[in-house]
């Protein structure tokens, strides 16, 4: 082949390169900002393979009896704090069963956030639906005030062949500002695998 055959077929590929270049350009790009999105989150999954969702990054799980299934903590902000309860309910039951975001969200702040006689009170600021893989979500936020302090909640509700899940994290008010972004991030990680 002379040269300036070979030339041409050169010349020819040059398009599909620069093609090839660009589309590794924009998916190195892609995934780079998907792992900054995911930066200073670590993953969870329950051992039964049921649940999984992303957890801070500096804060640790802590064993309690009695309560929540599981809980974490941040090391430096010790009153920040994330908490699953799972309860059980009918197995034909959806958390639209239960009622609107906003009656389960009522529902909650009432039996559970506010109790009479706690001496905390709460208002529920917010309260929508979402779907993700198949599943009915309540995307909850709180507000809630204790004798010496305020805090900030967000929560999500979804149930499972009669399960309840419900996922919780927890910060001063002081500190809801610098944290909500975050906090958010976790809570609509939540999934259920199974």
């Amino acid at each position: 082949m002379g040269l300036a055959a070979r030339l041409n077929a050169s010349w020819s590929r040059l398009p599909r390169l620069l093609f090839s270049l660009v589309l590794l350009c924009v998916l190195a790009v892609g995934l780079g900002a998907c792992s900054a999105a995911a930066a200073g989150l670590n993953s969870f999954s329950s051992p039964d393979g049921r649940y999984a969702f992303l957890y801070p990054t500096g804060w640790t799980r802590v064993q309690v009896s009695n309560g929540p299934q599981v809980v974490f903590h941040d090391l430096i902000n010790s009153d920040e704090t994330l908490s699953l309860v799972i309860s059980e309910v009918k197995p034909d039951r959806d958390v639209e069963n239960l009622g609107s975001a906003v009656a389960v969200g009522e529902t909650l702040r009432r039996v559970v956030i506010a109790p009479e006689g706690s001496g905390r009170s709460a208002e529920l600021v917010e309260a929508r639906e979402r779907e993700q893989g198949g599943h009915i979500f309540y995307d909850l936020e709180y507000a809630v005030h204790l004798a010496d302090r305020d805090r900030h909640e967000l929560a999500t509700v979804v149930s499972d062949r009669g399960r309840l899940y419900t996922f919780a994290a927890s910060t001063n008010e002081v500190r809801w500002p610098k944290v909500q972004e975050l906090f958010e991030r976790v809570i609509t990680s939540f999934t259920l695998q199974i």
